[in-house]
Parts: C-alpha cells; sequence; structure tokens
C-alpha cells in the first residue's frame, strides 16, 4: 500500500481530535452529574447551580482551560428524543404578509385569490405560488397585480417598490422579495425571544423558501409557556372601552333575540341570575330571565363591573363570539356602537356560587372604528420590563417614544375626565383595562398589570423588548418530549449499540480468524471517528441516529467482507498471501465492488437528508458519515494490520478452521428456479397491493394525515378500549388509544381541531385531555401532567402534532424521496454498468422489496403488538432498505460484468449461476450481519423505533432474497438472444 506512512499519520491525527472533541462531552456530563446530585430532584435548583458555574474553570489541560458554558458548547449534541425538549415548527403566515403588503386592500379579485389559496393549498406548494396562480386565474387580465388598490400602494411605492405600470411577474418579484424579509423579520424577532429566554443550545433556523421556522429547545419543560412565547405575534395595542352600563341594554336586547333562534340547552347558574339584578331593571321581562331560558345570561358565572361585562367559562367563549358576530345581534347595537369590537381577557379565578375556585374569563367591548384600529398602537413602545406594582403584585412597566408619550397623555386624559378605561390588548387578548384616578398621564411610562405570576410578567416584557412579528406565526407541528423518556432512549440506544457490537466482532472472530480481529480494531477506530465528527461540527445525535450507528456497525465490516473474500478467492487459486492481499485490494479485485455498493448507500443517504426532517435527518446524517469513516478504516486502517501481519508471520488465511470451506464448492442453479421464485414474488405483491388499496389499507400515521398524539403513562395497567371511549366522547370526535409497550401505558391520537392552528386551540386540547383522564390521576395537576420534568413518571412523557398543511408536504415528500432515490439508483447503474438491463434488473428487485414490506405493514399492523404506522421512520426504513438492497444486487452484478469480461466458459446461464455461487458467502455473511444488528435493535432499542427497525429487518430478509432471485434473473430474461450468443461464442472459444 503507498502512503502507508502518511495514512498512520492522518489516523493518528483524527484519532487525537476526535479524543479531543469528545472529552468535552464527558467533562460537560460530569459536571451535570454533580449538579443533579447537589439538587437532589429539585430540576430548577440545578438549573439554578449549572447556570451559576458558567464562567467557571471546570477543564483544565494543563496549556489552556474552559469553563463550564464553554464546554457545555463544544460537547456533542443530543437530540430532543434524547436530551427533552420542546422542537416546533412555525409557520409565518404569508396571506398576513400580502394584507400587509396590500393595506388591507378590499379588492375582492386580491380577497378572493387570498381564500382560494388557502382553500387549494397542496402537499409541497407555497402559499405566495398558489396565491399567484389563483389571482391569475380569478383576475383573468381584468385585474393587475399593480393596481392602486392592491400593491401599488402607498407603502410600496419608491426604489425597489411597485408603480402602476409593471406587469404582474414584475410585481411577483418585487413581493416574492417582501416576503422573504418579512419571513426574515420573523426569524430575527423569534432569535431574539429565545436568546433572551435562556434556553440551553436552543437551535433555530428557517425552512426553505416554505415561510417555515424550525425551532428546537432541548431541556425546556414548560409546554404552554413556550408555546405562548413563540406563537405569540406581540400586537400591543391601547383601546378605549365601553363601560357595562353603556352595552347593558344590548345584552339584554341581544338576549331576548336569542331566545327566539336558540334552544336552551343549560339551566340557569346562580350566580349569573342573582348578579344580573341590577343589569336589569330595565328589562321588562324579568321574571323570564329567572327561569333559565336565556342563550346568554345563562352562561356567564359572574356579573362585571365597569369595562367588565362579565365572566365566562373558556369552553364557552366560542358560542358567544358566534352570538356576538352575527348581524341580526349587532344591529341591536346603538348606532355609536355599530364598530365596538368584542374580546376576552387572559383566564382569571373566581368564586362561584359555592365559594369554590373556578377559571373564568371577562368580556370587553371596545371602542372600535371603521378601519378597526385601536386608539395606539404598541409600535410606540421603546422599552418594557418585568416589575412588581404598588401591591407587590408582578407586572409590566413600559416606555414609549415621544410620539406615544403625546398620545398617551390625550388618551389618559380623556379617560379621566369621562371615568373610562383604557384596555391593553396584546395579540387581540385583554390583559389589563385601568382606569385613570389622578389626570393625564405625562412623559410615556405605563404598566400593564393583572393576574400574573413572574415567569409571565418576564415572558411578556421579554416578547415587547424584541419586538411584533410581521405576521402571526402558528405552530404547524410539534413535538414534546420529557427528559426521563429521553434517559429511557439513551439506555436503550446504548445497550443496542454495545450488544450489536460485540455480536459483530465475535461473528467477524468466527469467521475470518485473526484478519477478523483486524476487521475489529478498525470497526472500533471508525467508531471514534465518527462520534469525533459528530462533536466536532456540531452535529445531533438523535434516536434514530443510534439506530444509524448501530447500523454502520454492520455495514462497516461490509467492505472487509468484500475484501477478505476476495482475498481467500486469490489464495485458493495458488496466489502468494502477499499477491492475494495486493489483488483484493486493487480495482479488480475488491475495489469496483466496493464503490459501486456504497455510491448507492450514499445516493439513499443523501435523498433521505434532504427529504426529512428533525430525527429523520439525524439518522440520514448518522448514516453518511458512517458510510465515510468505515470505508476508510476499513480499507486503510485494516490493511495496515495486514501487511504488518504479511511482513511478519504472514500467517493470514482469512478464515478458521471451522469456517475455511464453507460456501466453497457451492453450485445451485439460481437461474432454473426463476419460474417458482417469479410465481412466488407475484403472488406476494398481488396479495400486497390488494391488501394495500382494498382490503386493509395502510396504518397512516399523524405525519401523513395530521393529528396530535400523545404517550401518557398511567399508575396502573389500563383498558386502552375504555379509555378510547372516553376521550372520544370528551372530544365529540373519535380518539385512538394503543398500549404502547407496557400496559399501564398508552398511545393516544386525535384529529380534534387538527386544521385550527394557535397556541389556545393547542392549550385547549391539553386541557381536554387532563380533564377526561383526571380520575385515573388523582394527586396530578394540569401543570404536572402536561409539562415536563426530570423524573417524571406519570401524565404526559411525550407528545405531537402535525398539522394538516405539513402532513400534505410530508407525504408528498416521501413519495418523491421513494421514487427519487429509484430513480438516481437506476441511472446511476446503467452509467456505471452501460446497459440498461442491469438498472432494470436492480429497480424490479427494489420494487419488489418496496411492495413486500408495504404488505407485510398492511396485513400485520391490526393485530402486530407493537406500532407499525406509516410516518417518516418508515420511509427512512424504506429508503434504508433500498440502498442495502441496491448493495446485495451491486455485488452480484460486479461479479457477473467481471466474468462476462473473463474466460470463463459455459453458457450464458452458467456464467451468472458462476458469479452468483461465487458471491454467496459475502452476500450472507453481510446480510447476517444486518439482521444481527437490527434484532439487537428491534428488542433492546426501544418501543417508539421498534416499527422503524422492524421495516428495516424484513427488507433485508427479503432484499437479500430479491438481489439472488429477483434482480438477477430479470437481468438475464431481459439481455438480448444475440448477446448472449456473443458473449458465449466469445468464452467457449478461447
Amino acid at each position: 500500500m503507498q502512503n502507508k506512512g502518511l495514512i498512520k499519520f492522518f489516523a493518528i491525527l483524527f484519532a487525537l481530535v476526535s479524543i479531543y472533541q469528545l472529552s468535552f462531552t464527558f467533562v460537560a456530563n460530569s459536571v451535570k452529574s454533580e449538579a443533579k446530585a447537589f439538587a437532589g430532584d429539585n430540576p430548577d435548583k440545578e438549573l439554578k447551580y449549572l447556570d451559576s458555574i458558567g464562567k467557571v474553570k471546570v477543564y483544565n489541560l494543563g496549556f489552556t482551560d474552559f469553563t463550564y458554558n464553554e464546554v457545555k458548547n463544544k460537547q456533542l449534541n443530543k437530540g430532543l428524543d434524547l436530551e427533552g425538549g420542546i422542537n416546533v415548527i412555525l409557520q409565518i403566515s404569508i396571506k398576513d404578509v400580502l394584507k400587509g403588503l396590500a393595506n388591507n386592500s378590499k379588492n375582492p379579485v386580491f380577497n378572493k385569490s387570498l381564500a382560494d389559496a388557502s382553500a387549494n393549498l397542496e402537499g409541497n406548494k407555497t402559499y405566495l405560488n398558489k396565491f399567484f396562480e389563483a389571482f391569475e386565474a380569478n383576475s383573468n387580465g381584468t385585474t393587475k397585480l399593480a393596481s392602486p388598490d392592491i400593491f401599488a400602494n402607498r407603502g410600496l411605492q419608491g426604489d425597489g417598490g411597485i408603480d402602476f405600470q409593471m406587469s404582474d411577474s414584475q410585481v411577483q418579484k418585487v413581493i416574492k422579495r417582501k416576503v422573504d424579509e418579512s419571513v426574515e423579520s420573523a426569524y430575527k424577532v423569534l432569535r431574539e425571544r429565545i436568546d433572551k429566554f435562556g434556553v440551553t443550545q436552543p437551535n433555530i433556523q428557517k425552512l426553505g423558501e416554505t415561510g417555515r421556522i424550525l425551532v428546537e429547545l432541548p431541556g425546556a419543560k414548560d409546554v404552554d409557556r413556550i408555546k405562548k412565547l413563540l406563537g405569540g405575534k406581540a400586537q400591543l395595542e391601547f383601546w378605549e372601552t365601553y363601560k357595562i352600563e353603556e352595552v347593558g341594554n344590548f345584552l339584554v336586547a341581544a338576549n331576548e333575540a336569542l331566545k327566539k333562534t336558540e334552544i336552551k340547552k343549560t339551566e340557569t347558574k346562580t350566580v349569573a341570575k342573582d348578579s344580573l339584578n341590577a343589569l336589569l331593571t330595565d328589562a321588562k321581562d324579568s321574571v323570564d330571565t329567572k327561569k333559565g331560558n336565556n342563550p346568554l345570561f345563562d352562561k356567564m358565572l359572574g356579573q362585571g363591573g365597569g369595562p367588565v361585562l362579565g365572566y365566562f367559562a373558556p369552553k364557552d367563549t366560542a358560542v358567544i363570539n358566534g352570538y356576538l358576530k352575527r348581524q341580526d345581534i349587532r344591529i341591536l347595537l346603538a348606532a355609536d356602537q355599530h364598530n365596538a369590537k368584542f374580546v376576552w381577557s387572559k383566564p382569571t379565578t373566581i368564586k362561584d356560587a359555592k365559594q369554590k375556585d373556578i377559571e373564568a374569563v371577562e368580556l370587553y367591548a371596545l371602542k372600535g372604528n371603521r378601519d378597526n384600529t385601536p386608539a395606539m398602537a404598541g409600535g410606540v413602545v421603546t422599552d418594557a420590563k418585568d416589575t412588581f406594582d404598588q401591591l407587590g403584585k408582578p407586572a409590566v412597566s413600559m416606555q414609549m417614544n415621544s410620539q406615544g408619550a403625546k398620545i398617551w397623555e390625550e388618551l389618559t386624559g380623556r379617560a379621566f375626565s369621562q371615568k373610562s378605561y383604557i384596555a391593553i390588548v396584546l395579540d387581540n387578548v385583554v390583559y389589563s383595562a385601568p382606569g385613570v384616578t389622578s389626570g393625564p398621564i405625562a412623559g410615556g411610562r405605563s404598566e400593564i398589570t393583572g393576574s400574573f405570576d413572574v415567569a409571565e410578567t418576564k415572558d411578556l416584557a421579554n416578547i415587547l423588548n424584541a419586538g411584533k412579528l410581521p405576521a402571526s406565526a402558528d405552530i404547524i407541528q410539534s413535538t414534546v418530549v420529557g427528559p426521563s423518556l429521553g434517559q429511557a432512549a439513551i439506555d436503550a440506544g446504548t445497550i443496542s449499540s454495545v450488544l450489536g457490537f460485540l455480536l459483530v466482532c465475535l461473528w467477524m472472530v468466527f469467521y475470518y480468524g485473526k484478519a477478523g480481529w483486524y476487521a475489529n480494531l478498525a470497526l472500533l477506530l471508525n467508531l471514534l471517528f465518527l462520534f469525533g465528527i459528530m462533536a466536532s461540527f456540531g452535529f445531533v445525535l438523535t434516536l434514530p441516529g443510534i439506530a444509524g450507528i448501530v447500523l454502520t456497525l454492520g455495514t462497516a465490516v461490509d467492505a472487509n467482507i468484500i475484501i477478505f473474500e476476495r482475498a481467500k478467492e486469490e489464495l485458493r487459486e495458488g496466489k502468494s498471501l502477499s499477491e492475494a492481499v495486493v489483488a483484493s485490494y486493487g480495482w479488480h479485485g475488491a475495489m469496483r465492488s466496493i464503490i459501486d455498493a456504497n455510491v448507492t448507500h450514499v445516493l439513499t443517504g443523501a435523498i433521505l437528508f434532504i427529504f426529512g426532517t428533525g430525527p429523520i435527518k439525524g439518522f440520514a446524517l448518522t448514516l453518511l458519515i458512517g458510510i465515510v469513516t468505515s470505508l476508510f478504516t476499513s480499507i486503510f486502517i485494516a490493511r495496515i494490520f495486514i501487511d504488518r501481519n504479511i511482513a511478519g508471520k504472514g500467517d493470514l488465511t482469512f478464515s478458521t478452521n471451522i469456517t475455511k470451506n464453507w460456501f466453497t464448492n457451492f453450485h445451485f442453479d439460481f437461474i432454473k428456479i426463476k419460474k417458482f421464485t417469479y410465481i412466488f414474488s407475484s403472488i406476494v405483491v398481488v396479495v400486497s397491493l390488494v391488501s394495500i388499496f382494498f382490503v386493509n389499507g395502510l396504518d397512516e400515521g399523524v405525519d401523513f394525515v395530521g393529528g396530535r398524539t400523545f404517550q401518557v403513562k398511567f399508575e396502573k395497567p389500563i383498558d386502552a378500549t375504555v379509555v378510547s371511549d372516553e376521550l372520544s366522547a370528551a372530544f365529540g370526535t373519535p380518539v385512538e388509544a394503543k398500549i404502547l409497550g407496557d400496559d399501564d401505558q398508552l398511545k393516544i391520537t386525535t384529529k380534534y381541531k387538527i386544521k385550527e392552528d394557535g397556541v389556545a386551540v393547542d392549550e385547549e386540547v391539553n386541557k381536554k385531555l387532563y380533564d377526561a383522564l383526571a380520575k385515573y390521576f388523582p394527586n396530578v395537576t394540569y401543570e404536572k401532567f402536561t409539562n415536563t420534568f426530570d423524573g417524571k413518571k406519570v401524565g404526559v412523557l411525550q407528545s405531537s402534532k402535525v398539522g394538516a398543511s405539513i402532513s400534505e408536504d410530508i407525504k408528498t415528500n416521501s413519495y418523491w424521496a421513494v421514487l427519487g432515490a429509484m430513480a438516481v439508483i437506476f441511472l446511476y447503474l446503467m452509467i456505471s454498468f452501460r446497459k440498461w438491463q442491469y438498472s432494470l434488473g436492480a429497480i424490479a428487485a427494489v420494487a419488489h422489496d418496496v411492495i413486500f414490506v408495504l404488505g407485510i405493514y398492511s396485513l400485520c399492523y391490526k393485530f402486530m403488538p407493537f406500532h407499525m404506522e406509516m410516518d417518516q421512520h418508515f420511509i427512512a426504513a424504506i429508503l434504508t432498505v433500498i440502498g442495502y438492497s441496491m448493495n446485495d444486487t451491486v455485488i452480484v452484478f460486479d461479479r457477473i460484468r467481471e466474468f462476462i469480461i473473463g474466460n470463463r466458459k459455459g453458457s450464458f446461464e452458467d456464467i451468472v449461476n458462476a458469479s452468483i455461487n461465487t458471491t454467496l458467502s459475502r452476500t450472507l455473511n453481510t446480510s447476517l450481519m444486518m439482521i444481527i444488528v437490527l434484532l439487537t435493535m428491534f428488542i433492546f432499542g426501544g418501543e417508539s423505533i421498534r416499527g422503524f427497525i422492524f421495516a428495516m429487518l424484513i427488507g433485508i430478509v427479503v432484499g437479500t432474497y430479491s438481489s439472488l432471485f429477483i434482480a438477477t434473473p430479470v437481468l438475464v430474461d431481459t439481455i438480448s438472444k444475440d448477446d448472449k450468443h456473443t458473449i458465449e461464442d466469445k468464452h467457449n472459444a478461447a
């Protein structure tokens, strides 16, 4: 081997760098263990301890040292499925951005196009492109995007803007740029919010040109708080309010009108009836009011006062909103109140008739106008701080600019003279509505008070300082993983990795003897390089990533197996050990097969990385890195040990006494039985397709159809059917509950309001889930049930949400990923082998494998003891199967090509049979390695990836079969007779 010294130098250098990079992970984990021991079971105390030592030197190398913060930033990053935390994908509303750019245009073509774009949005299509398509169809040339009442408004004129003469295509370029600027602005606002929140190693990134932003917050535990932080638009407004006596008559009239259209659904609530006596003194039919036949007042929990019109249950707000938006109800407003805007407060606590605390929201009527604009917008606020009011309660103080100070003085002066109130509204929610008792307020200072805790005021000040988002940011996908679940995943991954490594090492030593030891040393170094690269470049390790590492254990020895098998052939032909090694490492020995096989791996891994998200991208990344490091160690490092043996004892045989004659002189006629294999595979394919399309279908997970899933741990074994029925009744829609692993753990799936976005909806779903299951958790509060924390034993351990829009994208990407992988491999093989028949045989085998695996999942998902859902993990498994199926097939095809070029006598079928038989040892050995590590992962890798591993396990078995009994026979059958005769004449003439 040339440049052996240089390879040794780089190997030692890479090893030292890897050890150096990984040392930070060991130190960081050691410090965390000390913090955990110091804090006991108190996560807040642990966090404070770690914060306190952030600038303390904890790692000394002699020539330099590092603080804990520096060590923490250099450690190997763990994904949320291992670390615990929250992952969300936010969709910036492009519709809101367009409305803003068009200055809230009333143009009917513009507004219809906005609505059509929302209704017709397809998977993997951007909203902006759909809007342009809809506008072109709706305008039909009669209306231009550059119309004065659309985008050629005053706000978009000027340099780089839009003028009246522009064509639609020119306007589209400007609008695309403006939309990109809005998304960039949203990204910066969210970045600033997150930085001030103080989460360790947050990750925030824009996802292409989709208007989506990915946010990962490792270690974050307060689910509702984080979602409010991310989803709040931070649109601060100051509105004048009506007082209850000003709109009381309207409420009475509205209640009377509703009696005629609404069916009485609830009994009168005593609190509401009694508290309304003062309000209803002018009502003629006060007797009827007391009978409980009052659609509006029966829902009132308590009387308001001042600007508060009344207290209502949060669950009733949607119904009340529906009432107050009806035209036949709004027409009852006084002439000067027709633009009134009804809004709700943030939840607060009041006493019911039995003096029991209950949650309620306040109803306000704001003084609106024709343009629906507030008396003062929040853009005038220049600074916000969390503080405490005069009563010592948490509050937020604000400082306004000079313009805002002037408006604020006028506004407070008017409120003082009229004895009215000013509502402070954030994102359409009233936080407080104070009166003014001491005259106009000069200087532009104000304060937001209300039922806050300290964390809420800190977040509110953070949001106001970061600035408002240019458009609403809806959470369309989220995953919440508890730290205890993450630790369980780490334990399962560690056990399966170590066990898989040991099994592979034992088999290599058993089968190849001393050469197996050399391969194992190379494998060990491969793992060091792999982890070192991940730590060096800040890549994230995920649970599927651990699966990728375990798979690397199986494939890392694949190159050595190919080389060792080739060396045994050369030795059997009478060559010396050194000659056999040189030949086996040559291009016409094993190298061509190794390169072809690994290129197919790289292609499928790259496609998986491009189309995958989150943990799947982590799996693909680990797989790609593993391919590179395993090739380096297998080809170069193992060679160094082999060459040292040759220079010394020279006793390598690449086998043991037990295995030296295995698969030698094997002469099975694979082509002869092709009719039987065709019939068997055809039956399997037909049965699979019938099951998929006509009988069972596939168990599509929320990744493909949208929905919410919760992994809930109960205190004792639970009946999934009973829970499913109870939750279905509570949600008013079917809810699926399945046993997940142990019989005290359920996976709960619901599509309740999945097409509705917003933090309030997410919180509503969480509360409905808790209320329905509260009887199973008598000593668990809502916060402890929903939020994650160290050592959590019961409640929601993991949750995820996939919105309807993103599920379409995931499904579309999955189809393209599978089809793209097959197309790219087809083209590569056609270029590499220069005959389309090789590509056709390989693709036929891959299509067979994919249908076979899909058929197994369709036929078995209803009764298997583990979940077999179609999701991103399954697509990753399918692509991995494609890669490994190609691997087996390419090795056989390389040998066929080699024998065709060579001088082997016999018919074309004889040459093909010889090719398969002489590569059988390599094929079965590699497949056996894969099966061993996959079985290890299947048994010990954890419930969450069991279905994912099962798909690969089935795929590897079927892929081995198809490479021998499908790909090669298809190649034989599609080669023309003339080509076969030419090959046979050439070989037999020699």
